[in-house]
């Protein structure tokens, strides 16, 4: 029968938790202290003999003890080290260098598990908690929608050739009247005959003729390929699995499409005026009410018929948004938006249905001839304004209850 071998063991050693490599440098080892010397008392399990591993001691040992380590261990993110000490079994060794949090760059102070007690991280005198990139707030997210959407819808050939129309448009109508006015002047509406005049009366002119089809058509077809481009392209269940919101997600679409109508308003405003400064002579401005103003003010009534008219076309952009959330068909909507402008041109030209042309859309895009008159007919314009803010809100309420409520799985 043999007996136990009563030969003391040599101090081994005993790796922490952390003692594995990380990206090629190996953690902190720890010493474990030797087996107590003959006569004195050792912890049950650890006598001689036992076959059991004796566990790490209750009592933390000596601050000098513990190796000083320089350098440390990187969690092979990239990111700059920080100096620290490591606690542990509540003594702190030296550190000369530390560690990496790994986020990006910016140095904090992490916890990191136990070994022989707690283990933590102080960052020197600052002792203040990680500092996360947090989510950013709603308001910035919806800008980064928006900055997305406004990116996409510029970028698409249809749209950018639909804004090359409306700028030579104008142009157009600006040759047509530089060589063929003089002759027809008795026939032409006047505010046409005052172009021959003065070259700032283009801008009218070309918005009241764009008015009728050409302009409503290119923000028709942005409205009408908002939501059922997205969901004819299989795209729109993508979109929705962002943190955005089906209410934000419309908000959006509508804010680009306001944007759209206002660009495109304001390509055919600038289209004219460039044009009726290279053809035509350029002086003060004879209003529709007789009087004149000088070019200067004549300038304020071209950004002032320009932004009503965008207003207008924002609120056709609001209906085509609506319509664009009952089908899955960008064409299907593009055509009921504008079948839907023609059908109120033909109501306004019906003598029978004057009472119904004040609820008409379409029966105020002409008020901006207001902005013509001395002083400025601010009546009409500003109903014309509540006209288009009730058609923006019923519009869009429709749009969001039947949106919110939508099916897009399938």
């Amino acid at each position: 029968m043999s007996t136990p071998d009563a030969t003391p063991r040599t101090p081994a050693t005993l790796s922490s938790p952390h003692a594995d490599t990380l990206h090629g440098t190996n953690a902190t080892t720890l010493p474990r202290q030797a087996a107590p010397a003959a006569g004195t008392s050792a912890p049950p399990g650890d006598a001689p003999g036992g076959g059991a591993t004796s566990p790490l001691p209750h009592q933390p040992p000596p601050a000098a003890d513990l190796p000083a380590t320089h350098g440390g261990s990187s969690d092979g993110v990239g990111g700059s080290s920080v100096a620290g000490g490591v606690a542990v079994g509540g003594e702190v060794s030296a550190v000369g260098g530390g560690f990496s949090d790994g986020a990006g760059g910016s140095s904090a102070a992490h916890e990191v598990p136990a070994a022989a007690g707690a283990v933590g991280v102080t960052e020197g005198s600052a002792g203040r908690p990680p500092q996360g990139r947090g989510r950013p707030s709603p308001g910035r997210a919806m800008l980064r929608l928006l900055g997305s959407e406004l990116g996409l819808t510029f970028r698409k050939p249809r749209n950018i050739a639909m804004l090359i129309v409306l700028a030579c448009v104008p142009a157009l109508i600006g040759v047509v009247l530089r060589a063929f006015g003089g002759d027809v002047d008795e026939e032409m509406p006047s505010l046409i005959t005052q172009v021959a005049g003065n070259g700032l009366m283009l801008t009218f002119v070309a918005l009241s003729l764009l008015l009728v089809m050409l302009l409503p058509l290119s923000v028709s077809v942005v409205a009408g390929d908002a939501i059922a481009g997205e969901a004819g392209g299989g795209t729109l269940r993508y979109l929705l699995t962002a943190p955005a919101g089906r209410t934000r997600l419309l908000a959006v679409k509508f804010a680009n499409v306001t944007v759209y109508a206002l660009v495109a308003t304001s390509v055919v405003a600038a289209g004219a005026l460039v044009t009726g400064l290279v053809l035509f002579p350029v002086g003060p401005i004879t209003l529709l009410s007789g009087s004149t103003i000088s070019v200067g003010e004549g300038l304020v009534r071209v950004l002032i018929v320009t932004g009503y008219t965008a207003a207008g076309m924002a609120a056709l952009g609001a209906v085509g948004l609506a319509v664009s959330t009952l089908t899955e068909v960008p064409i299907g909507a593009v055509a009921a938006t504008i079948v839907g402008v023609v059908f109120s041109h033909v109501l306004s030209a019906i003598p029978q249905l004057e009472p119904a042309r004040p609820y008409l859309l379409t029966y105020w895009w002409s008020s901006f001839d207001g902005a013509l008159r001395d002083p400025i007919a601010t009546e009409g314009m500003t109903q014309g304004l509540l006209v288009y803010g009730a058609y923006i809100l019923i519009a869009l309420s429709i749009a969001w209850a039947h949106f919110t409520g939508r099916d897009i799985t399938s």
